[in-house]
């Protein structure tokens, strides 16, 4: 290795780093001079060169001084405080994702002053915070209502809101929470609750999802091909999804009860927060289904 020395100038121009850096880097330990000048100078060796490569490769990837020293004395390698540093950054872009998340929804919304306020604080909520509020809307909700069929599924979902979200989470969370804050929505799932299974209560183990398959597979084709629910064609779809249901007068009121479009939005937001599966939206071809019952009240 070479013997020759370099000035912090020399050094500069050999690395192409500022003279000011260099100064800064040796008055703070990472890079100790090889020697002193007659003058008092600080000199370096080659091994200086090397030693400020490493350096600026570590203060560039955003590594701290002292985990820098710790580096140069061998104390750990590279490896380990790339790791740790790579948890921080990726820390750091879920920070960013969610903060770029807020103003995306301030900026889309237009909102005023006092909603942008009420967007941010939404968004900065803690977990607990969150579990909080989730809290307060089950008891409000269903207080007093035994939890079973979808309302024990609603409850189940809600409690499983994650602690970190992701920013597609962030909007479905700021949107979530300002559905649970309307009392009418509040009151519409209290009335889904009490109304429970409906008609098809003895028909099965899931009554409520086989009336919704049902609802899918046979009105769901039947809107899509324009067949109007009052005609022939719609008695006999109407038929198909009811079945055994003699008294379909209260049929159609369980129906007109839980097809509501807030609440199918309730759902999909709650299926984004939890990460699960969104559903085929059913509100229209239940709305199918209500007319053809009122068309063919008289059915049997």
């Amino acid at each position: 290795m070479s013997k020759e020395l370099y000035t912090i100038g020399e050094l500069s121009r050999r690395t192409g780093l500022p003279v000011r850096t260099i100064r800064f880097w040796s008055d703070s330990g990472v890079l100790p001079p090889a020697d002193r000048s007659a003058g008092g100078y600080r000199l370096y060796d080659e091994t200086a060169v090397t030693r400020l490569g490493l350096v600026s490769m570590l203060r560039e990837l955003g590594v701290g001084l002292e985990d820098v020293r710790e580096v140069l004395a061998r104390r750990v390698t590279a490896a380990e405080v790339a790791r740790l540093r790579l948890r921080a950054v990726d820390a750091e872009l879920r920070a960013l994702r969610a903060r770029r998340a807020v103003l995306s929804l301030i900026s889309e919304r237009g909102t005023s002053n006092e909603e942008t306020l009420m967007l941010h604080r939404l968004t900065q909520l803690s977990a607990a915070e969150r579990r909080e509020i989730v809290a307060e809307f089950l008891s409000l909700t269903f207080g007093g209502i035994p939890l079973d069929g979808d309302a024990a599924v609603i409850a189940g979902w809600m409690g499983e809101l994650p602690d970190s979200l992701t920013p597609g989470q962030v909007e479905a969370w700021v949107e979530l929470a300002e559905l649970i804050s309307d009392e009418d929505f509040r009151l519409r799932l209290r009335r889904i609750a009490l109304a429970g299974a409906g008609p098809l209560a003895g028909a099965g183990p899931l009554p409520a999802y086989e009336l919704r398959t049902r609802v899918l597979t046979e009105a769901g084709p039947a809107l899509a091909d324009g067949v109007d629910p009052a005609s022939e064609a719609g008695r006999r779809v109407l038929d198909m999804v009811a079945g055994p249901v003699v008294d379909r007068g209260a049929l159609l009121e369980w129906m007109e009860t839980v097809a509501d479009e807030r609440v199918e939005r309730y759902w999909a937001l709650l299926a984004t927060l939890n990460g699960h599966r969104g559903s085929e939206p059913a509100v229209p071809a239940f709305t199918w289904v209500i007319a053809a019952l009122r068309a063919h009240s008289a059915a049997p």
